[in-house]
């Protein structure tokens, strides 16, 4: 580890995922490319942080911890931008303020970590404050330039842009540096693909994506005489060629839908249901919806992905 760099943890308390997950990384391109520090493209142009999500904008209002990577001074901050989704107001609106509500914290020697997009109103710290590795800063949000409830940590030194997986030097184009800022549990927690199936559940009306991620559509149980039932899978970074099979069955394993998906591009959100209208009322007792996504990957290896939800109609 290079002199006098901090030794970073998660910036908020979760399960990476299960009840978080790492979707962007800092771009390494310097062109109009992206490029992640690992050669992938898990990132956007110019992007200069770590992005951690939570579920949806539900799990926002819960409240979900953010807390310092490292101990050090609160330095500055902002608060009272609204939480929403840049993508329905417009990057323009808030363009000035991208970070959104947010904490500089410094370490000494010219380090500094920025916790972006925090939810108005949670921030618990004030400028002076001495802060301990863990201690919180405030809840996850979804202010300025952020089309979803996450935290963007941002590391710099000397006012330069560090990616925490790599450090301040390399040893290869390609892969994590040799003294990463994490500390080991938080690279073990966060390396490896963004892809997962993060979330999923069921719907008795048409899937309105917006509402999908607002929090809607979470239901366990159902009436016989929802006018549809469809089984939705919500993705992060789905790859070209991926196969997403979306299963739903009902009692006595009864077929209600079942569909393969062939991806035809990369993107970094993906979502995808199925389901049947109503014609008689749905049999009551348990229903199973599963989805599979499977990848042949470029040393020709396989990956597969799943996640299955139940639903019991009364």
């Amino acid at each position: 580890r290079a002199e006098g760099q901090p030794s970073l943890g998660l910036p908020l308390i979760c399960n990476p995922g299960r009840t978080c997950w790492l979707v962007n990384l800092p771009d390494h391109d310097p062109g109009p490319g992206v490029r992640d520090y690992a050669c992938g493209a898990h990132s956007y142009n110019g992007h200069t942080g770590v992005d951690i999500a939570i579920r949806d904008y539900s799990t926002m209002e819960d409240g979900v911890p953010v807390v310092a990577a490292a101990a050090g001074t609160v330095l500055r901050l902002r608060d009272g931008m609204l939480d929403g989704d840049v993508s329905l107001v417009g990057r323009d609106a808030v363009m000035a303020q991208g970070c959104g509500n947010s904490v500089v914290v410094g370490h000494g020697g010219g380090w500094e970590t920025f916790y972006c997009h925090l939810r108005r109103g949670s921030l618990t710290v004030r400028p002076g404050q001495r802060v301990e590795k863990g201690d919180r800063l405030g809840s996850v949000g979804s202010s300025g330039l952020a089309e979803f409830p996450h935290i963007h940590l941002g590391v710099r030194l000397n006012g330069k842009i560090v990616d925490p997986f790599v450090g301040v030097k390399r040893a290869s184009n390609c892969g994590a540096g040799p003294s990463p800022l994490w500390d080991s549990r938080a690279l073990g927690q966060l390396k490896g693909t963004p892809t997962a199936l993060y979330d999923a559940g069921f719907a008795p009306v048409e899937v309105n994506p917006i509402a999908l991620r607002r929090g809607f559509y979470r239901d366990t149980k159902l009436s016989a005489k929802a006018p549809l039932l469809a089984f939705w899978v919500d993705a992060f970074w789905v790859e070209q060629g991926d196969r997403l099979t979306l299963t739903f069955t009902g009692p006595k394993d009864r077929k209600i839908a079942a569909k393969t998906f062939t991806l035809d591009k990369n993107q970094a959100r993906h979502l995808r249901f199925v389901g049947k209208r109503k014609t008689v009322d749905w049999h009551a007792g348990s229903y199973l919806g599963v989805a599979v996504l499977e990848r042949t990957t470029k040393d020709g290896g396989k990956e597969t992905f799943r996640i299955e939800r139940r639903l019991t109609i009364e």
